[in-house]
């Protein structure tokens, strides 16, 4: 967590904020707002909870600290054949070599991308298009992918492919005989998520993973959540292709990887130089490559403290929103990130409600920060059956590893604070209390 300082200002609804900015027009699904653009940000001696962790995270100081020489003294150009970009080489080799040793994979077999969509977008692309010429035309997802693995499946519909998305239970799993079941002759890849974006639900992947090797059908996970913050072992897991970003284990944003199982077909989208084996042109960010490194090489050696310290901080905080009636927890209740936390709430606006835990200096989300210009309720909510009106409600607080049980406490009492507030001034919430509408979520 980012704290201005340690002052904790009382959870009460004496907002800055006016009607004007946080009122919607109250009919779900009808809804717009007047946002001031003027907005207030925290300023030194106000206090902020930053729990929006899923969205990006706090560069790591080791990660500033190893990116800097790269930036200021060695900035020479791998592809050069001086000493002075040998150096730069090497240093990226060595970057390499620790991802590789994160992953469990060869150095060999990780290829530099700018993030998690562009890997995710590589990697399916070049299974769809190798399959194709086998005239293998069937790929597997789920329907709560993220939108750089489900807007690609749209675009590979649009080339004839037939793409099957499976049903999720009701805590968002997928399992590995459902996977089975789906599998055809003409199958030529399976795309699952390692951890979801919103709910936190982590699917059984080696499982996954076993399946596909058995029926010789690639597996690609997009591992952009777990990276950093579960175990992965791509030998283990029978993973054939991972994506992972920086920005979401306390690296650089704008950087990334793609791990491809040595000999899986990789097709090259961006044309150019000969960087990367051929497979992704352009000039390495050496610095942001580095950065990356040292926060993943940090990030996997603290995992078992960080997790389990996170774990029973999350159990605080979903124990103390479970107190509030006519709400529910999204996703399972003990296969999920370790810092992850989705709720429903019956009645309320989801924007109008991060509006005012904004005020109170909490940054929250209402699902994936990909998606926040967006007023359709989140596609993963309603994949595993929340109502449209209900999974406009939701909230998602992500914590980090340094939140102290007296924030957890102060996101409790806030969240119910404000979740009372905007029921209180809802005529659809009225309806419910009235009878008038029946409820979704027992008391």
């Amino acid at each position: 967590m980012f704290r201005v300082n340690s002052r904790i200002r009382k959870p009460v609804c004496n907002s800055r904020l006016t009607i004007t900015d946080v009122l919607p027009i109250m009919l779900l699904g009808n809804t717009e707002y007047a946002v001031r653009p003027d907005r207030p940000v925290p300023q030194q001696g106000e206090y902020m909870i930053y729990a929006d962790n899923a969205a990006t995270t706090k560069m790591s100081r080791e990660a500033v600290q190893a990116m800097l020489p790269y930036l200021e003294e060695y900035y020479g150009n791998p592809s050069s054949l001086y000493a002075f970009g040998q150096k730069a080489k090497e240093d990226l080799e060595a970057a390499r070599q620790k991802i590789a040793s994160c992953l469990g994979a060869d150095p060999r077999e990780i290829i530099f991308t700018s993030g998690g969509s562009e890997a995710d977008n590589q990697a399916i692309l070049s299974a769809a298009h190798s399959g194709a010429k086998k005239g293998k035309k069937h790929i597997i997802s789920t329907a709560m992918e993220h939108h750089a693995v489900l807007h690609t499946l749209d675009k590979l519909k649009k080339q004839g492919f037939d793409v099957t998305l499976l049903d999720v239970h009701a805590n968002g799993i997928v399992s590995a005989e459902e996977v089975r079941d789906a599998i055809r002759e003409d199958t030529c890849l399976v795309t699952v998520m390692y951890a979801n974006n919103e709910i936190g639900t982590i699917q059984p992947v080696a499982e996954i993973g076993a399946v596909c090797r058995e029926k010789g059908v690639l597996f690609h996970t997009d591992a952009v959540q777990a990276a950093g913050h579960l175990p992965i072992d791509v030998k283990a897991q029978n993973i054939d292709m991972l994506s992972l970003s920086a920005h979401k284990f306390h690296g650089p944003k704008g950087i990334g990887v793609l791990f491809v199982r040595r000999g899986v077909p990789l097709e090259t989208l961006i044309s150019g130089g000969a960087q990367e084996r051929g497979k992704r042109a352009g000039t390495e960010n050496i610095a942001s490559i580095v950065g990356m490194a040292k926060a993943l090489e940090i990030a996997c050696s603290n995992m078992e403290k960080n997790a389990e310290r996170m774990t029973a901080m999350r159990d605080r905080l979903i124990a103390g929103l479970d107190r509030i009636p006519y709400g529910e927890l999204n996703g399972d209740r003990t296969r999920r990130l370790p810092g992850n936390v989705n709720f429903c709430f019956e009645g309320i606006e989801g924007e109008s409600l991060l509006l005012l835990l904004d005020d109170k200096g909490i940054c929250a989300s209402s699902g994936s920060a990909c998606t926040s210009g967006s007023l359709d309720p989140s596609h993963v909510l309603l994949a595993i059956g929340r109502p449209h009106e209900v999974a406009h409600g939701s909230l998602r607080l992500s914590i980090g590893e340094d939140v102290t049980e007296e924030e957890i406490d102060y996101m409790i009492a806030a969240v119910t604070d404000v979740v009372t507030y905007l029921r209180n001034m809802s005529p659809f919430w009225r309806d419910l209390v009235n009878g008038k509408r029946k409820h979704v979520f027992s008391e």
